[in-house]
């Protein structure tokens, strides 16, 4: 973290470089200084866009700046993201919007604008890669960058460069974002959200084993409530004393997990940023105004469902292995069944196809407030290749769908009325 004593740091507003003893930048006044001992050493970063959804509605309607804000959907769904006014009343994302108004009642509640949060997205991703090629994507609003060697570049440390990268992304894209930089991607990760929002969280090598001695095994990635919940049975709940213990041992008690759990509670991580990397996966999924269980209806709101996978699918040029179907029961219960493909796809028809006989599986009488449908084991993939796979009828029905793609592609997405697997008319 930020170290008050150390002796390397500048101004984050000017980049005035500030000595140890200053309050505030001599130039400008300002009292957000940056020091730590090896500032200018660390290149590994991790930038986080700060309630990204909900500051983008902020951004383009002044008057809810100084409101709770809640960005989900109706009363019977889900928080999207939440504004920092209203996660101070103790509103969080995935939480049931009931229950978060509940919390907020004066909250207001925007729904999900996802093609504008896209477009915004695509514009902090280019000012990332501005900075440096190395730049791994996580989602929407985050990704880790790697900014080693870039100083010749720059002209400056990567952590100046990172300074200023906060400052433009503020500037043009009108939201803020914060940044942990660390020697690793697990550090960096968890140091950018140790001083959010407009963070700027800094974990170095000397201080990597006592930073994290002290926190909770859940700080750790990959260690959820259930691991939390076993580890606390053998008396662990901080990392440190995952630091005190041998790897064998761990291994002998978590299997790989065990393996994991050593490196990472030490601060090891070898992991590279890589540019490759594709979603791991990619889904959609509704919840219900009222709960539902008849097979029939639940089979109509899946096929839009995944249409909106495929479309994603085709834009990103990737093909999934595996259909996931994915269903919430009235009492909050989840459900998730997979099924394999003997080859992968991106087209509507086979993820709805695969889906199905999952779904009448479950759909038994059970009353649902939720489904949806994803694809996983991402593979490089188009369109016209799969269908040189497909058997004569499929394939038929996967180009009249690709057909239909054009034409909507064209004159928009009205353009052409579809029912399940091109029976009738939405």
């Amino acid at each position: 973290m930020n170290d008050g004593a150390a002796t390397a740091g500048f101004c984050r507003d000017c980049y005035t470089a500030a000595s140890a003893d200053e309050r505030r930048c001599l130039s400008c006044g300002s009292p957000r200084l940056l020091r730590h001992p090896e500032l200018h050493q660390l290149s590994i970063a991790h930038i986080d866009c700060d309630a990204f959804y909900a500051a983008v509605e902020k951004r383009d309607n002044p008057e809810l700046a100084d409101k709770p804000l809640i960005i989900g959907g109706g009363v019977r769904g889900v928080v999207s993201t939440a504004c920092y006014i209203a996660r101070i009343r103790g509103v969080k994302s995935a939480m049931p919007m009931f229950k978060a108004l509940k919390l907020c009642p004066e909250a207001v509640v925007i729904k999900p604008n996802m093609p504008k949060y896209s477009e915004v997205g695509r514009l902090v991703r280019g000012m990332m890669m501005d900075v440096t090629p190395l730049v791994q994507p996580l989602s929407i609003d985050e990704a880790f960058l790697d900014l080693t060697g870039t100083a010749r570049l720059h002209g400056m440390s990567p952590a100046l460069t990172l300074a200023k990268l906060l400052a433009r992304i503020s500037s043009e894209a009108g939201i803020t974002a914060s940044v942990g930089l660390s020697h690793n991607k697990f550090l960096a990760k968890l140091a950018s959200d140790l001083e959010k929002p407009r963070g700027f969280s800094v974990l170095g090598r000397a201080e990597t084993l006592t930073f994290l001695a002290e926190r909770p095994v859940g700080f750790i990635w990959g260690v959820g409530k259930a691991m939390q919940e076993q580890l606390a049975k053998g008396g662990i709940t901080h990392i440190g004393q995952l630091q005190a213990m041998d790897k064998i041992e761990l291994m002998r008690r978590f299997g790989s997990m065990g393996a994991r759990l050593y490196h990472l509670s030490r601060g090891e991580d070898d992991r590279h940023v890589s540019t490759d990397d594709h979603s791991k996966s990619i889904s959609a999924e509704t919840t219900f105004n009222t709960d539902i269980s008849d097979c029939a209806e639940l089979e109509r709101i899946l096929w839009p469902l995944a249409e909106k996978v495929s479309r994603r699918a085709k834009a990103e040029g990737v093909a999934g292995h595996t259909v996931v179907l994915k269903l919430k029961t009235a009492d909050f219960k989840l459900r998730t069944r997979n099924s394999s493909l003997s080859d992968p796809t991106l087209l509507a028809n086979r993820i709805y196809d695969a889906a199905i006989p999952m779904l009448q599986r479950e759909a038994t009488g059970t009353a649902f407030r939720l489904i949806g449908v994803g694809i996983t084991g991402l593979t490089p993939a188009s369109p016209e290749q799969e269908t040189e796979t497909l058997d004569a009828g499929v394939a038929a029905r996967a180009k009249a769908e690709l057909a239909v793609d054009k034409i909507r592609d064209k004159f928009g997405r009205s353009a052409v009325g579809r029912g399940i697997g091109f029976g009738d008319d939405d």
